[in-house]
């Protein structure tokens, strides 16, 4: 039976990516049409890595980073969202081997502010995370929220280098 990646093994495995796609078929109801950036797992990283304390970033705000950077009309909703759950698991887990300087993935929210519960430690860890740096957290039904989110925003102009 093979050994199962670790996380900071799938962080590190760009796949072929990134590469851009033209929109096609039935996405283009969804989605209209022109062309998606599917970034490298290292990239939606490096934009996570580059969010100081007491600021935030939602996953929309890293597509959109991503699709300019790539000159394309968007980033890929599926694979960011992905990328980004798997960059935290690697944050952690880096940490936990004792690592310093690791991705500071509670600063990384869903659309509309929410807390992503399937990061590591869920809506309780990263809340106490987020309260640490000065954000107000509250329960909004079954969700949790930062208060005024949009107020806190980094203006992360992370560029990467070109891709051959």
């Amino acid at each position: 039976m093979a050994k199962r990646k670790s996380w900071r093994e799938k962080l590190a495995d760009s796949k072929d990516l990134p590469k851009v796609v033209a929109i096609t078929g039935k996405l283009t109801k969804r989605w209209g049409t022109g062309t998606v950036a599917i970034a490298a797992p290292c990239e939606v990283d490096a934009i996570m890595r580059s969010v100081p304390r007491g600021k935030l970033i939602t996953i929309n705000e890293i597509r959109q980073l991503i699709a300019t950077q790539h000159g394309v009309t968007m980033g890929c909703p599926m694979t960011t969202g992905i990328f980004a759950w798997i960059a935290a698991h690697a944050a952690q887990e880096a940490a936990a081997a004792g690592e310093k300087n690791t991705t500071p993935y509670w600063r990384t929210l869903k659309s509309g502010g929410e807390l992503n519960s399937r990061y590591p430690g869920g809506t309780a860890h990263l809340k106490t995370l987020l309260e640490a740096e000065g954000h107000h957290v509250v329960a909004k039904g079954k969700r949790w929220l930062v208060v005024d989110y949009q107020d806190h925003l980094c203006d992360c102009g992370i560029f990467f280098p070109a891709s051959g």
